[in-house]
């Protein structure tokens, strides 16, 4: 219940981030008084996770504050799947290996989703803003991950190799999707082992039109 309120709040609080200046954003992520810009501006996408399972509670708030995401029309055109399960995540790894024996490059390669211990994979059915919306819902996940203490990347890769290797389908066939729904893109969800620094955003791109 504790995590809970703490995500609520962070919920309340958006409304007024989303209305302040630039430089009141800078300065509310500067001293740490807002927890959505804080959670927003301290997520780095993670590469490299520790062995620690993610507890269930954890990745149940996770997915709550997915699919309370905005989506056009109120379709809400997704479906969500959580693998925490070593065997799953284990076995569709030994397939990519056994397709791309060069994929193991890299630093203590464990897992096809780097290395994390759980994955959240969403699927859409193609209809409307179904891609648009997905994006939203992933957003709301990796940002609520960010305020517990977890590490995210978002992965296509994985879902690509997945969804066109004949040797994947079994797993696919696991996940239980739906008639008519689709892999569309993985979240890697674990503790993570690295602290890397954030890549610099250019500003300029942003601008008010008068």
């Amino acid at each position: 219940m504790k995590l809970i309120s703490s995500l609520l709040i962070a919920a309340i609080a958006i409304t007024s981030a989303c209305t302040t200046t630039d430089s009141n954003i800078q300065k509310q992520s500067d001293s740490n008084d807002n927890p959505v810009i804080e959670a927003i501006m301290a997520r780095r996408s993670i590469r490299q996770y520790k062995d620690t399972p993610v507890e269930r509670e954890k990745l149940e708030i996770i997915a709550t504050c997915g699919i309370n995401a905005p989506t056009g029309m109120f379709r809400q055109p997704w479906e969500v799947r959580i693998v925490d399960d070593p065997e799953f995540i284990n076995g569709i790894t030994k397939v990519y290996l056994e397709a791309d024996s060069n994929a193991v490059a890299g630093r203590g390669f464990k897992n096809m989703f780097r290395n994390a211990p759980a994955v959240i994979f969403i699927a859409h059915n193609g209809e409307g803003t179904s891609e648009i919306d997905c994006g939203l819902m992933g957003e709301n996940m990796i940002l609520a991950a960010q305020s517990l203490g977890l590490g995210t990347c978002c992965l296509g890769g994985p879902v690509r190799f997945m969804a066109t290797n004949e040797n994947a389908r079994p797993y696919v066939e696991k996940l239980g999707l739906s008639a008519g729904y689709k892999l569309l893109y993985a979240i890697a969800v674990g503790y993570a082992d690295e602290a890397p620094e954030a890549k610099p955003r250019d500003t300029s791109k942003v601008k008010f039109v008068d």
